[in-house]
């Protein structure tokens, strides 16, 4: 054999060895992800609703309509059942639950399923975070909105805690089900600053010129207060008369609150029931009676003037 026809063969040797080892490594990779994949069981049925709302009641029920609302429900609480079995098994469910122009607002920033996936799962290996009860699910149309107890668990101890949610749904039909549109979860805190390292440049600066027009918006003085108090994603729900008067008055209490904490309270009195409890309120757990809630607002009002 000449050296030439030698060096030649060798070479392709070479190359053909290495190509294989990269495609055994790809394959391996792959086969091995989808092995780990295919050995994380969760949740995903329409049918086991009654099964899992034993597991995570809901404390204040609401009626639930058939159609979207009984798949949305399904959702929340397979959501929950999932989340509890681990990371692995929530990001499964996620591929199932979102797509991937879903976005999830959290702590005030912006994400996209990447992004919420990715910091979930830095927060997840610090700690271990358990959902629990429902104090309140309330299904709209394609609209919800959860309020729940859950609990961080940070070397042995336990941390109780509770957060609202909202997300808009859609159903995309029997291969792709019900899946998130969008969601805002948690309240804007410390935690903001953290959340918005997962964001891109271009999404930062896109968020800070948001931040800046909220910061510097004058709330309209004139006009009604639908045009003062814009709602960004109405639901065709609220378009009947009791809807509207419940919108009607929650406006109100906006502008109450705005103008005067003492017109606020007095708005209070007139709207609440005596024995109304309010949920929530500076990241209370528990929650406060009307007399309670007023107490609260009027030590929120001394700090406010104190400071």
């Amino acid at each position: 054999m000449e050296p030439k026809t030698k060096k030649i063969l060798i070479i392709v040797l070479i190359v053909f060895i290495a190509v294989a080892v990269i495609l055994g490594l790809t394959l391996g990779l792959v086969f091995g992800l989808k092995k780990k994949d295919e050995e994380v069981e969760i949740v995903n049925s329409y049918d086991n609703t009654e099964e899992l709302i034993k597991k995570f009641p809901v404390n204040n029920p609401t009626t639930v309509k058939d159609g979207i609302e009984k798949k949305i429900q399904n959702r929340l609480l397979t959501g929950f059942e999932n989340w509890n079995r681990g990371f692995d098994a929530w990001k499964k469910w996620g591929d199932i639950l979102y797509t991937n122009a879903s976005i999830y607002n959290v702590h005030g920033s912006r994400l996209t399923l990447a992004q919420y996936q990715k910091s979930m799962d830095i927060a997840l290996q610090k700690t271990n975070i358990l959902m629990g009860d429902f104090h309140i699910m309330l299904i709209c149309g394609n609209f919800t909105a959860i309020y729940y107890d859950f609990k961080t668990i940070v070397e042995e101890r336990e941390i109780p805690g509770t957060v609202m949610e909202f997300v808009l749904f859609k159903d995309y039909g029997e291969e792709l089900g019900t899946r998130v549109v969008v969601g805002w979860g948690a309240s804007k805190d410390s935690s903001f600053d953290s959340m918005r390292s997962f964001q891109g440049d271009e999404e930062r600066m896109i968020q800070d010129e948001q931040i800046h027009l909220l910061l510097n918006y004058q709330i309209p003085t004139t006009g009604t207060l639908r045009q003062r108090y814009p709602i960004l994603y109405p639901s065709e729900y609220l378009d009947t008369d009791k809807s509207n008067k419940f919108v009607d008055i929650i406006l109100e209490g906006f502008d109450k609150w705005n103008v005067a904490l003492n017109d606020y309270k007095s708005w209070l009195s007139n709207t609440y029931d005596t024995d109304a409890f309010i949920y929530g309120f500076d990241g209370k757990k528990d929650g406060l009676t009307i007399t309670k809630y007023r107490e609260a607002i009027d030590e929120l009002d001394q700090k406010k003037n104190n400071s």
